[in-house]
């Protein structure tokens, strides 16, 4: 099946409703309407209109800039060390989704790490060289 071309366009140039249907999805993800109906209400949209451009549009920024990642590590069973490894991920601007952490075995707690970066501002290199040289992490890699 052919991909769809997708286009860069200014929003100012956008017809109405397609402003408008960004603004609805807008209110929905941050939760000030609680629904598609009242969103459209908000913002005088037909929901017909939204249900047929709402997966046809995105914001650039929504698209481009964050990538979801999993990382797999294994680590020291002494205090402090996985929450040194959280701080080494925030500090690089990391959002830290979730964070399974199985019990350990020979002294080594294998913890996996899913994280939502910006790609424009996140130096991947330097976050893994950090990672590396940590004391704690015996072993990491992306999964």
């Amino acid at each position: 099946m052919k991909q769809p071309q997708k286009v860069l366009v200014q929003v100012d140039v956008l017809p109405e409703v397609f402003r408008k249907v960004l603004e609805a999805k807008q209110l929905i993800a941050t939760r000030q309407a609680k629904n598609s109906t009242v969103a459209c209400r908000m913002v005088d949209l037909s929901r017909s209109a939204f249900y047929k451009y709402k997966d046809c549009i995105s914001l650039y920024d929504e698209m481009q800039v964050e990538q979801t990642m999993a990382l797999y590590f294994r680590l020291s069973d002494q205090p402090g060390v996985l929450s040194g490894v959280l701080k080494i991920l925030s500090d690089h601007g990391a959002n830290i989704l979730t964070v399974t952490q199985n019990l350990p075995l020979d002294q080594v707690a294998a913890v996996t790490v899913t994280i939502r970066i910006d790609q424009k501002t996140t130096d991947l290199t330097a976050l893994f060289d950090q990672l590396a040289e940590d004391t704690g992490v015996i072993e990491f890699r992306k999964i």
